[in-house]
């Protein structure tokens, strides 16, 4: 499902096509040949890419964003990022979603960046927060605050982590995927947020628990995201966690991952000659430490007792 990519070049062109290779608009100015060292580690998928990159280099960088959405975070010496004009924390990450951001240093960088389709962001902040016109738009660049800031950084070091692993696997890759969506749009002020203020759906008729309930049995072992079942049962994603809350006591999520897990149960009880790792990632557990977890607090044993009692 993913591509990987690892570069390691100290030629100027290569630096600069393997980042217009994600993102089109990315220039580099103002860069001595003789100097360049540049290490490119990333992980492709459908509308969504994780870009990590070393650049050793006295170099003037520039990205114009239209039809997608980098968050970044860059990290070394006399770094200075501008946003539409804007100088911004370059010891925070920021977002680029409209316009032209430019970026300098002199020495050694690390760039860490999250690289969305802005179609697909749309469609899924449109979902989550029931409002069909929504049109994504940056209030400010900068993270909101710097717990929050730090909280992203946490989240692209997992996410990051996991698809090294995981960018095979459809499920556990769609919600690593949604895990850096959302924490993206949770950390930066934008009209994404404005739009889950407004939001006032709280009500939802049972028939509409009843349609995601049959869509999470009938596609448990898919790709599928909260956003995907709250479409299927023609709710807001918002709206449908309210919806299990008042008539399950649990959320959307809670249920899918409940249905998961009976689904890898069964797997180990019939003594299938795979591996513990292998069922958790096939019912979409990316950590086996969290399957694990998750095992023990709904059947009281580890999953690989079960294993070997089959």
């Amino acid at each position: 499902m993913g591509q990987v990519l690892n570069v390691r070049s100290h030629g100027v062109d290569e630096v600069e096509q393997t980042w217009r290779r994600f993102v089109p608009s990315a220039r580099l100015e103002r860069v001595d040949p003789r100097r360049v060292g540049f290490t490119w580690s990333s992980v492709e998928l459908p509308q969504f890419s994780v870009v990590a990159y070393d650049l050793r280099a006295s170099v003037r960088a520039s990205i114009h964003m239209e039809d997608q959405l980098m968050v970044c975070r860059i990290t070394g010496p006399d770094v200075r990022v501008d946003s539409r004009g804007r100088s911004l924390d370059p010891r925070q990450p920021w977002l680029g979603v409209d316009g032209t951001t430019e970026a300098s240093w002199t020495g050694t960088a690390q760039v860490r960046a999250f690289v969305f389709d802005r179609s697909h962001v749309e469609e899924v902040a449109r979902i989550a927060s029931g409002d069909d016109r929504l049109v994504l738009r940056a209030i400010d660049a900068s993270a909101r605050d710097r717990v929050l800031g730090a909280q992203w950084e946490r989240s692209f070091a997992y996410v990051s982590a996991s698809l090294v692993t995981a960018h095979e696997d459809p499920i556990a890759a769609a919600e690593l995927q949604r895990h850096a969506l959302l924490s993206t749009l949770s950390t930066f002020n934008t009209s994404y947020l404005e739009a889950m203020d407004r939001a006032t759906q709280r009500t939802a008729a049972p028939r509409t628990v009843r349609r995601a309930l049959a869509y999470i049995e009938e596609n448990a072992r898919e790709p599928i995201t909260l956003e995907d079942i709250a479409r299927a049962a023609g709710i807001s994603s918002r709206g449908l966690q309210h919806a299990f809350q008042r008539a399950l006591g649990t959320s959307p999520t809670a249920q899918l991952r409940a249905v998961r897990l009976a689904g890898a149960h069964a797997e180990l009880r019939a003594g299938t000659p795979q591996t513990v790792a292998e069922v958790a990632r096939r019912w979409g557990f990316s950590s086996a430490s969290r399957f694990a977890r998750y095992y023990r607090e709904n059947y009281g044993r580890n999953p690989g007792q079960t294993a070997r009692m089959f």
